[in-house]
């Protein structure tokens, strides 16, 4: 059997690229190096980038597919070349960003979410440069908060490498992995998998020139955070609780996490989430149906400030369903106390950045 370039084009050709869905000659992935010597077939293949996650089933398949169409007696040597630059390496991938901060919370149910998007669009509001990240991988919120369920993010080239290009709307840019898989149905991912798609989020994407960047962390504790503090140097982070005991108590677990000795990110404040519910037709009523002033009494206790105290009204909920967060209306309740919380944010960072050194990445240890 003699074979020649075309027959071995034609069996790649049969290869379809998951990342678009074009064979491997139409994609343009054959590099120009095919070398044939009897039944020896060298060549390349041209991936996106080193982390491509087809890489590894799309040479095998190059493999198999010369073995069928052509023969199994075929050795078959595929080396791989990328066409974009590499990842920076972790300390340099968020160049222009000026301060991140981790919104995090002891426990779910809190309205860590509400917060963060709020805190973001508050920011954007008062003419800073704002990026917030969903960083809960299997509960992603923020597509349907910010009212960008059906939004499909798309790649740009930059400096070499392809890079995510963020949502924009309200003035923040946003990434989430809500924009790259099913909202109907569960994300059943091992943590290795989603710490991974976490950091793409992060280094793969044209973030640009930011003042602040904000994290919404899943709540508890988990692999998630971790890669966080292990990736960015993260500037402070914002406690969120309700007032209620057990929310409190985790709370404390959430502080403790960020500053225990290995980790060391400064508390910028706690947030009071629902400290009070409000009727929209008595506005001048407060009803504390979680207890009065918890984190407030904490706040005091752990000698760290109280940035906010949002109320509980109807009107939270339907923005945050429709997309369009209570930050918007300035002329509310809420969204008053947002952009306060947003003040009082600017206020605590400049602060810390004057009175203390800048933080360091958590380093890893095997």
């Amino acid at each position: 059997m003699t074979l020649y370039p075309k027959l071995i084009m034609d069996a790649l050709a049969t290869v379809v690229y998951p990342g678009t869905k074009k064979n491997l000659v139409e994609e343009g992935m054959v590099a120009d190096n095919l070398h044939i010597d009897g039944m020896n077939v060298e060549f390349s293949l041209i991936f996106p980038r080193e982390t491509d996650p087809f890489l590894k089933s799309t040479v095998k398949a190059a493999e198999a597919a010369i073995h069928y169409y052509i023969s199994n007696d075929v050795n078959v040597t595929i080396a791989t070349e990328f066409k974009s630059a590499p990842r920076p390496e972790v300390g340099k991938l968020l160049p222009q960003v000026k301060n991140i901060v981790a919104v995090s919370s002891g426990k779910g149910g809190v309205g860590k979410s509400t917060v963060s998007a709020n805190l973001a669009i508050a920011l954007a509001r008062l003419g800073y440069k704002v990026g917030l990240l969903d960083t809960d991988i299997f509960g992603p919120s923020m597509p349907k908060m910010f009212g960008v369920e059906d939004a499909r993010p798309y790649a740009v080239e930059k400096e070499g490498r392809q890079l995510i290009e963020p949502i924009e709307k309200y003035g923040v840019k946003l990434l989430s992995i809500g924009f790259f898989v099913n909202p109907k149905t569960a994300t059943l991912w091992r943590g290795g998998m989603a710490t991974s798609a976490l950091k793409q989020l992060i280094a793969d994407a044209d973030w640009g020139e930011l003042d602040y960047f904000i994290l919404d962390t899943p709540p508890g504790t988990s692999d998630i955070h971790l890669t966080l503090l292990q990736t960015l140097a993260i500037t402070g982070a914002v406690i969120v609780s309700t007032p209620q005991k057990v929310a409190l108590a985790d709370a404390r677990k959430g502080i403790d996490m960020y500053t225990n000795d290995k980790v060391n990110v400064p508390i910028l404040g706690l947030v009071e989430n629902m400290a009070w519910f409000t009727p929209a037709e008595l506005p001048e009523n407060k009803y504390y149906i979680f207890g009065k002033d918890g984190c407030k009494d904490l706040a005091k206790e752990m000698g760290i400030p109280l940035l906010a105290q949002i109320p509980v009204v109807q009107s939270i909920c339907e923005n945050g369903d429709n997309g369009t967060p209570a930050a918007l209306d300035e002329t509310s309740v809420t969204g008053q106390s947002f952009l306060s919380l947003a003040q009082s944010v600017v206020t605590v960072v400049n602060r810390r950045n004057k009175e203390q050194e800048p933080t360091k990445i958590v380093k890893i240890k095997k």
